[in-house]
């Protein structure tokens, strides 16, 4: 079954903790999130309020995707660009879908619910995210679309001795 997104969902409890959850499981199945396992909803929680304080201040917005039980299943954060000569692309950021819906073609359906509510945004030209290399996602984004434009090499640092590069993706929209 397909999931059923919400952009500018209200932001409840509920929800609130749902991405709350899935942030701190997609990280402990070793998601590229920001995280690495170990992790606890504690350390988690400061980034989520930092994505909903930016949404309060109309600087970001969410995309939330939910299952058939009604539980959150998928999330994206858009967030748009301060700087004058930049506003016509926004970054796509905490791009997730629980681990227990991996292989289900999710992932898919969350980046072209983002491309949608993207054009649905005025001005908005691109989507431009980041991932983490070494992991195949730049695979899996330039299958949805995007292309690689950009790396820097050994930015991420996942442990000691474990350099990641810092992999530059595009989506034109037009």
């Amino acid at each position: 079954m397909a999931l059923t997104f919400t952009l500018d969902p209200a932001v409840t409890p509920e929800l609130r903790d749902g991405i709350l959850d899935l942030w701190t499981d997609v990280s402990e199945a070793g998601g590229a999130v920001g995280f690495v396992p170990p992790v606890r909803r504690e350390t988690v929680r400061p980034e989520l309020v930092k994505h909903f304080v930016a949404m309060a201040e109309g600087r970001a917005r969410l995309l939330v995707g939910h299952d058939e039980q009604g539980a959150v299943a998928a999330t994206a954060f858009f967030h748009f660009n301060t700087h004058r000569l930049m506003t016509h692309w926004v970054w796509l950021y905490t791009v997730m879908v629980h681990p227990r819906h991996q292989g289900k073609g999710y992932g898919r359906e969350l980046l072209a619910a983002a491309e949608g509510a993207a054009r649905g945004m005025g001005g908005i030209e691109a989507i431009r995210l980041t991932c983490r290399g070494g992991l195949g996602l730049e695979r899996f984004y330039g299958s949805c679309g995007y292309k690689e434009v950009g790396r820097v090499p050994a930015a991420i640092r996942v442990a000691p001795g474990d350099d990641r590069d810092d992999v530059i993706m595009l989506l034109p929209l037009s």
